[in-house]
């Protein structure tokens, strides 16, 4: 039986607050004294790789944070690697390169295996079973959509009621209705900027300060904090 140990938080920030700031006494709760720490910067488009995980280690000065890219066999870093974490950015850029690294399976198989996990935004998105209800723009094409499968469902950080005055777009709730119309049994997850999913073994708690959102068919169901998700991993 698989002994996951993952931490998906819905964002880096929340409101004005500073980068990972809030989410800090969570990944450090993660971790449970662990400080020798592998990022995975693959997400960052706009930033450099090693501009990115600079920014994770000032952010979290407390741990020994290496970029899996500074390693010639990546593979290697991860097979050795005593923890995760993963950035958010672009969705569809990160796992390209986890393809193209051929790390997506061994990160899998590790996993399994219980290795902590630490992944915000588009690092929580590759958590569930496809990329399908991302908010990012596929600026690069994937072999496939197919992502870690760390949970069963599909997940949408950030997710957000806001709607701008005057915008006459889809709200999120309407795209992420249009997968479940075609999708039906298929459950997504939204979890709102401050809040995370825990997942401990075969158990999937909702952390956090607010509530988060079920779509099944044509059902939304609110979902408060602390509860118990452990029925959406069967």
């Amino acid at each position: 039986m698989s002994q996951f140990n993952v931490l998906m938080l819905s964002s880096s920030k929340v409101g004005n607050g500073g980068y990972l700031s809030d989410a800090k006494p969570s990944i450090l709760t993660h971790l449970n004294g662990l400080t020798d720490v592998t990022f995975i910067p693959y997400a960052g488009v706009s930033v450099t790789y090693d501009d990115y995980t600079q920014a994770v280690a000032d952010a979290l000065p407390m741990l020994n944070i290496k970029g899996i890219h500074t390693f010639e066999q990546p593979q290697e870093a991860l097979a050795s690697s005593n923890a995760i974490l993963v950035g958010g950015g672009n969705t569809f850029a990160l796992l390209d390169m986890l393809y193209k690294t051929a790390l997506l399976a061994p990160l899998q198989q590790r996993l399994a295996q219980g290795l902590p996990y630490i992944g915000w935004s588009a690092g929580s998105n590759i958590c569930g079973a496809t990329l399908r209800t991302t908010n990012d723009m596929p600026i690069v094409e994937p072999p496939s959509f197919n992502a870690l499968g760390v949970v069963p469902f599909q997940l949408n950080p950030h997710y957000t009621d806001f709607v701008a005055p005057g915008h006459n777009g889809e709200t999120r709730q309407q795209r992420i209705q249009e997968f479940t119309q075609l999708n039906p049994t298929t459950p997504v997850v939204g979890i709102q900027e401050g809040s995370a999913l825990l997942l401990k073994g075969q158990t999937l708690t909702l952390e956090g300060n607010l509530p988060a959102f079920v779509f099944l068919a044509d059902k939304k169901t609110q979902i408060e904090q602390g509860a118990d998700l452990s029925h959406l991993l069967a």
